[in-house]
């Protein structure tokens, strides 16, 4: 089939402006005979050539699901949630460390319900939500998890509000869960549920840097110094709270600055006195004014103050020292800040059995760092199906996405040298609010992910970027779940989830509410379903290479071969309730009684073609019946 326009957006495709060689959409007034597509993609035809077999209406998501396709990585539809923003299931932990607590252990009203503070949801809640089957029904094979391991206790100020880690991404000690979320056991159960149910864990890890110092982490751990007036300040009037009054408050010059992380292990933004200031590039900078891991450091360095001081008082400080010493013994390994670190977050991997790393902040650290965490989590994952042979799903190889800012469909040296399998694809939710690109942008996508070892993670909204506008759901779906390459539904993108605190300071805790249970919008909902059980049912969709039939309607096949293994679809984007004649005799053969699983309905191949309706979605999921 003719590439049309390919070459000439593949630039602007990779940069991620939205673009369109295509012609103008169709009018959405369905016309009364049906398209048919020829030596002309405009030509009408009232000459249906096939037979529908049963009623429009027949089928629900899961009626046709056979067992999934074999797995693969370059067809997952992962879900992205944000752990205590989708699901409370146990109320016990929501107040962990004294977390929007007084001084006098009081729960301080509206802070479980702010845009900064912990909401709630855990390891519990998940489960509960896996053992329900919802991501199942969803066609998900792989749950992405934000970091789980345990954040800074106190918050950070911002203007009108306390900012809590509840996003994950501020972490404290790296070796054990977030209370907020859970226990080791919980976490676990977790896991092992996801397993058993065929789904993978993705788990968020950032080595570029920890968390922020605050005033209660200071005190409860003896680092630091603040103005005898910290408490008065830290327990008072919530809207009063700004960074520079908290700035105001730090002693910079205090020697006891020495018992946190320590001047070895990270550059401080805050002009610590013995630390080292942000450097200018990328791997030396201190991001948004965090901490930076000096990861690129050879120097061996010893357990922080404030750890060391940490684990004596949870009791387990001889544990940590002797698996920390056994571990760069085994592996013949210096005491470097990024072994301690490869060390912390490997753990996770050989002690629970997380499938994969989502990799934070990627361009902030060396490359070379990323080769060698992914040569150890490999070696972690081998190890825990080792020892667990009955809750070993099957022996794909360890997995790990990159957070690359702005980064497109472009193979480079974070694939090669930084041993990525896949970056997060930041191209894809700018080109789609352009719809009619799709056609050229399935093209440029599966003709550049056809080199070996090459993929890339796409998605129509983030947690920092913004939500998909929510009244175009459907079509943002349907471009997502059948788009080449691996795909990441944002939790809520599949229920119609709304932003929240519209006067945030920061635009992207709007994007960051609750998961909404009790308002689920059903068509949205029922659409990603059907979209999603296809698409996992098809290692075709995100794997197989993409063969254009027709640009207007948007018609197209995918086909998979890997090991003698076979696998075929064509679907049909385009307007509502259109009866669409589709070529598929490259696909199916005359005489095959091919389905619909959009809807159900069925029909024989004659002369190379059938004819199905389009729907009140506009898709058409063409597979075979038998």
């Amino acid at each position: 089939m003719k590439k049309i326009c390919a070459a000439a957006v593949a630039w602007t495709l990779i940069a991620g402006f939205s673009v369109s060689c295509a012609k103008s959409p169709a009018d959405t007034s369905a016309p009364d005979s049906a398209v048919s597509v020829g030596s002309s993609a405009d030509t009408l035809s009232t000459d249906i050539s096939s037979t529908n077999e049963s009623s429009a209406n027949a089928a629900t998501p899961g009626v046709f699901t056979p067992d999934a396709a074999a797995f693969v990585w370059e067809n997952a539809t992962v879900y992205f949630l944000m752990t205590d923003r989708f699901m409370n299931g146990s109320e016990e932990n929501d107040y962990s460390y004294g977390r929007g607590l007084d001084e006098a252990g009081n729960a301080i009203p509206g802070i479980k319900d702010s845009e900064g503070g912990f909401h709630g949801g855990d390891f519990a809640g998940i489960t509960q939500k896996i053992n329900e089957g919802y991501f199942t029904e969803l066609g998900i094979n792989a749950i992405w998890i934000t970091p789980p391991y345990e954040q800074i206790h106190g918050f950070r100020s911002a203007d009108g509000f306390a900012f809590y880690a509840y996003h994950g991404y501020w972490g404290l000690d790296f070796t054990q869960p977030d209370a907020n979320y859970g226990t080791e056991e919980e976490f676990k159960t977790m896991v092992d549920a996801a397993h058993a149910g065929g789904i993978r864990v993705v788990m968020d890890v950032v080595l570029n840097h920890p968390g922020y110092a605050t005033m209660l982490d200071s005190s409860e751990y003896g680092f630091g110094e603040y103005g005898d007036a910290w408490e008065d300040y830290y327990y008072g009037d919530e809207s009063s709270l700004s960074l520079s009054q908290e700035q105001a408050l730090l002693d910079e010059v205090s020697p006891e600055w020495q018992g946190w992380w320590g001047p070895d292990w990270i550059r401080s933004a805050d002009g610590l006195a013995g630390y080292d200031a942000a450097g200018t590039t990328d791997e030396l900078l201190c991001l948004s004014g965090l901490p930076d891991f000096k990861t690129e450091s050879s120097e061996e360095v010893e357990l922080p103050a404030f750890l060391v001081e940490k684990w004596t008082a949870e009791g387990r400080l001889e544990e940590e020292v002797s698996e920390l010493d056994a571990f760069f013994e085994e592996n013949d390994l210096p005491r470097t800040v990024l072994n301690y670190e490869i060390k912390w977050l490997t753990d996770w991997v050989s002690k629970y059995g997380i499938d994969g790393f989502r990799c934070d902040t990627a361009k902030h650290v060396d490359l070379a760092c990323w080769q060698t965490l992914k040569g150890y989590a490999s070696g972690a994952l081998d190890e825990w199906r080792l020892n667990n042979p009955d809750k070993v799903i099957d022996d794909t190889p360890f997995w790990t996405v990159g957070e690359v800012w702005d980064h497109g469909v472009v193979k480079d040296d974070y694939y090669t040298a930084g041993s990525f399998d896949a970056l997060l694809n930041f191209s894809f939710r700018k080109n789609i609010t352009n719809y009619s690109i799709l056609p050229d942008l399935y093209i440029f996508m599966s003709d550049t992910m056809r080199e070996e070892d090459f993929n890339v993670l796409s998605y129509i909204s983030s947690h920092d970027q913004g939500l998909f506008m929510r009244s175009n759901l459907i079509k943002g779906g349907s471009a997502l779940l059948l788009s080449p390459g691996s795909v990441q539904i944002f939790y809520g993108d599949e229920t119609s989830r709304t932003k929240a605190w519209e006067d945030a300071v920061y635009e992207d805790l709007k994007f960051r509410s609750d998961m909404n249970w009790d308002s689920i919008d059903q068509e949205v909902l029922l659409h990603f379903r059907i979209l999603g059980q296809f698409r996992i049912r098809h290692a075709a969709i995100g794997a197989g290479e993409h063969i254009q039939i027709s640009q207007k309607p948007f018609i197209f096949a995918r086909v998979y071969e890997n090991d003698g293994e076979t696998d075929e679809i064509v679907a049909v984007i385009t307007d509502p309730d259109q009866d669409v004649v589709i070529p598929v005799s490259d696909i199916f053969g005359d005489g095959m009684s091919v389905r619909n699983a959009y809807d159900g309905t069925t029909a024989t191949v004659a002369d190379g073609e059938v004819t199905f309706n389009s729907g009140v979605n506009g898709v058409i999921l063409l597979e075979n019946a038998v």
